[in-house]
Parts: C-alpha cells; structure tokens; sequence
C-alpha cells in the first residue's frame, strides 16, 4: 500500500506509468507463470501448503499469482524513484562491459547444468535477455544496475523467509537435483538470477512502452 500512496508523489508521479507496467505486467506474466506451472507439475520446486491459504489455480497458490503483480510494481516503482531523486553515478561504459560480462558468465554456467532445469533456464534466459538490452539500449541497462542493487536488499529478506530462513519448513520448497546447490543462505542462486531476469523485463517493457504512450492512447 505505501508504494500505491507514493506512487501519486509529483516528482515521480509514477501514475503516469500505469498503462505501460500494465502492458508490461502482462507480456512478463506470458513467460512467467506458464514456467512456474510446468516447473511445479515437474516437481522442480513446489509450495509447502502450511504456510499458504490453500487456494491454487493452476497448480499455483494464490500467493504465487499475486507474486507477479506486487513484485514487478514494486520493482518499477523503485526504479523510477530512483531516477527522480538521484544522479546515477555509474559510469555508462563501465555498466555496458559489466552487463556483457555478466552475460557470458550466465550463459557458461547455464551450459555446464544443462540438465538441471531450473539452473540451465534462469541463466540462460536472464544471459539472452541481458546481453540483448545492453545491446539496445545501455543507458537503459545502467539505471538497471543501480534498481538491482536496491531490489537485492529486499529479495534476501523476504526470499531468506520463504526458503526457511526463519521457519521450520520453507514457504516455497526446490528439488536438488534440479539446482546447482550454491545458496546465499537458505536461497537458491537461481532465485537471484530468476529475479533479476523478471525485474530486468518487467523495468524495461514499462519504459519502452511509456516512451510510446502517445501510440497507446
């Protein structure tokens, strides 16, 4: 609710951008959620029910569903802040060669754990998706780097929750042998990268539609 209430702030008037993170919402939903169903019928990760309200859709909780849209709002709406209020202080070319950096070393390890579903997948998306936005538009991929960092703070807190940081029985449960095994705490690498591969479209489908909004309307 406090990000909803921010959003009518008017230095950033992140109002603005509702249509096109609707848009954008949606498009990321498309690659999202038919991954998480078909992950879960496989048994690459499942959802301990005693910490859930039980109501699935889809092989879904309903928790899961909402996942897709209060993370992807919060995560843009942090972006945006963060351009409003501050001078990005990272250097353009440094941003570009650390982001194809970043690319090569996703798509290694993706290929070295090919037969491990959920390692394989998120790095190898999240290095095609980085390597193609650095490519198109690097000032982009710049303000990008700036929003991760922020985003990771909150990501370790309540992803450490969801894992079994804090409780007897994790919240969201992954097969092993379907994970590479290296964990910040109790969180799965892949949970990183999965994150930063949902943050990264969901941030620039909205700002690539808002810089066509005048089509939309």
């Amino acid at each position: 609710m406090g990000t909803l209430f921010l959003s009518f702030d008017k230095k950033v008037a992140f109002f603005r951008y509702f249509k096109s993170l609707f848009i954008a919402i949606i498009i990321v939903g498309c690659i999202f959620i038919p991954w998480d169903i078909w992950f879960a019928e496989k048994g690459v990760w499942g959802f301990n029910d005693e910490h859930l309200l039980g109501i699935h859709w889809l092989k879904l909780p309903i928790e899961e569903w909402l996942f897709f849209l209060t993370v992807p709002y919060s995560c843009a709406f942090i972006h945006f802040v963060l351009k409003a209020y501050l001078q990005n202080p990272i250097k353009l070319k440094f941003s570009r060669y650390l982001w194809y950096c970043i690319s090569i070393v996703l798509l290694v390890i993706s290929l070295f754990n090919y037969g491990q579903y959920y390692t394989f997948s998120a790095f190898f998306l999240c290095s095609i998706a980085v390597a193609t936005i650095t490519l198109i538009n690097p000032t982009f991929m710049r303000d990008f780097l700036l929003t991760y960092v922020v985003c990771f703070i909150p990501f370790l807190i309540v992803n450490g929750i969801l894992t079994g940081g804090f409780t007897k029985n994790p919240v969201v449960w992954y097969n092993e042998n379907e994970i590479i095994g290296w964990r910040i705490g109790t969180i799965p690498i892949e949970d990183s990268i999965y994150n930063m591969l949902l943050l990264v479209l969901v941030t620039f489908f909205t700002t690539f539609f808002q810089a066509k909004k005048p089509s939309l309307k």
